[in-house]
């Protein structure tokens, strides 16, 4: 198995994964409208001093001029004219910024139910999420949504921040009943990390500094727990995968007969005379040399980007996957998953797709819809027959060629898919392979093979 790695090995691969865990946290905001998650944002951005003078010079104006008399530092997210007028955030926002211990990538995502979709984009490749609550308003729908997100999305971190605490009073016991029924709700749904804190995005409180009006919590604020909330994995402990980008071959006087393989490592460490299996043909082979920006070097792992080249010359291209021959995924063409749907045109039974998996690009056709999940309440509704835009649900397809998916719930990247309009390019529907929560209903009409695109 790939992660039997030398002790100088595993040395290496702690060092990189230690640093990567440091330097970087991509992390995602979400929260009912008017929970403050702009403000929240704004107010991370300029106690973290990460906003230029001449950015909190434009939104001290803005607030002036609309009879503000402090800065509205909502307004430093809240980037398109529309948000500005209205006060709420339509589409996702992202910020950049960095504090001595990490550097960050933050999504703030719209609140309003219509913009589901826009949460899922912004989630997706998230390792946290911060979820604010009212503290005047506690756990509501669209919380409960957020996290059931959340959850499907497998983020391994979620933060309760229960927001306006100032206008309960700093009461403990408000904070208290909201962070059990969160906690619960949110355990229920599989999340397996909940950090609740109390704050007040407007006044500041426990956001970058600690409050003086809550000496009943010694948490951390949320930049301490953004700064210290351990990220990424070991990659030892995945199985390798190795979508192939580009297939290179110089055919110069110096390099005739040179055949290497570029991509990024998905996944688990990948050593020089390692058998693997090349997918959906299933052929094998043995890694004969791995370049990794021009260095020659016997072992790389996720996420880096490599050449490879493979002792037998076999037909590869963009697309195919390359897998440890001991822990290879089974291939197939009928894939169940749970989706969310993004487009305004509502996805149907019988729709053909292209289903766009890591570098590979297959026809697909939608055979059948068995559920649609509510997320308020979790309920399913059997056989909707269609999804609409920002709606949830389970779908059943038939691929036109096999394709080497692993189960979302064992890797967020190998077990992802995007659904794609073959007539003009759009991105339809955001997939995620095998089970979850959102169990198919029983007993659903298997869709008939539609003409034309029956596999």
């Amino acid at each position: 198995m790939t992660s039997n790695l030398t002790s100088e090995e595993q040395a290496a691969a702690a060092a990189v994964e230690r640093s990567a865990a440091t330097s970087q946290l991509r992390f995602a905001t979400a929260g009912s409208v008017d929970d403050g998650k702009s403000t929240l944002v704004g107010r991370l951005l300029h106690d973290s001093k990460s906003v230029l003078a001449d950015q909190l010079e434009a939104v001290e104006h803005a607030s002036r001029s609309r009879g503000q008399e402090a800065p509205d530092l909502a307004l430093l997210t809240d980037g398109l004219r529309a948000e500005r007028e209205q006060g709420i955030t339509i589409d996702v926002a992202y910020r950049y910024f960095a504090t001595p211990k990490r550097r960050f990538i933050l999504a703030d995502t719209p609140g309003h139910v219509q913009y589901t979709r826009n949460m899922v984009t912004g989630a997706s490749t998230a390792e946290l999420a911060v979820v604010l609550v009212d503290a005047r308003n506690g756990v509501v729908e669209q919380t409960r949504r957020h996290a059931a997100v959340a959850a499907l999305l497998r983020v391994p971190h979620v933060v309760l921040a229960v927001n306006k605490m100032d206008l309960v009073d700093y009461a403990e016991p408000v904070f208290a009943a909201i962070a059990e029924e969160f906690t619960t709700y949110a355990a229920s749904l599989g999340v397996p990390e909940i950090t609740a804190i109390p704050i007040s995005a407007l006044a500041g409180d426990n956001v970058v500094t600690a409050s003086a009006n809550m000496d009943w919590y010694g948490g951390p604020t949320v930049l301490e727990h953004l700064e210290t909330v351990p990220v990424g994995t070991d990659p030892s402990q995945d199985p390798a995968r190795f979508p192939v980008q580009y297939v290179i071959r110089p055919q110069t006087a110096e390099h005739p007969d040179y055949r290497g393989y570029a991509g990024q490592i998905a996944s688990g460490v990948l050593r020089v005379g390692d058998a693997v299996t090349v997918l959906p043909s299933g052929r094998t082979s043995t890694i004969t040399g791995i370049d990794a920006l021009g260095t020659m070097v016997d072992v790389a792992w996720a996420p880096q980007s490599v050449t490879l080249t493979l002792a037998d010359d076999l037909d590869i291209s963009r697309g195919d996957l390359l897998a440890p021959s001991d822990h290879a995924p089974e291939t197939t063409r009928d894939v169940e998953a749970t989706v969310c749907h993004l487009h305004d045109r509502p996805l149907r039974v019988g729709d053909r797709v292209l289903l766009k998996h890591t570098t590979r690009t297959v026809k697909a056709i939608i055979k059948d819809i068995p559920s649609r999940l509510t997320l308020a309440d979790l309920s399913h509704h059997p056989a909707p027959g269609e999804l609409a835009a920002n709606e949830i649900g389970r779908v059943v397809l038939r691929t036109s060629e096999p394709l080497a998916l692993d189960a979302y719930d064992a890797s967020r990247r190998t077990g992802s898919f995007l659904l794609i309009d073959p007539a003009d390019g759009t991105t339809l529907t955001a997939g995620m392979a095998g089970d979850s929560f959102a169990v198919p209903a029983k007993g659903a009409e298997a869709a008939r093979d539609d003409e034309g695109w029956d596999f």
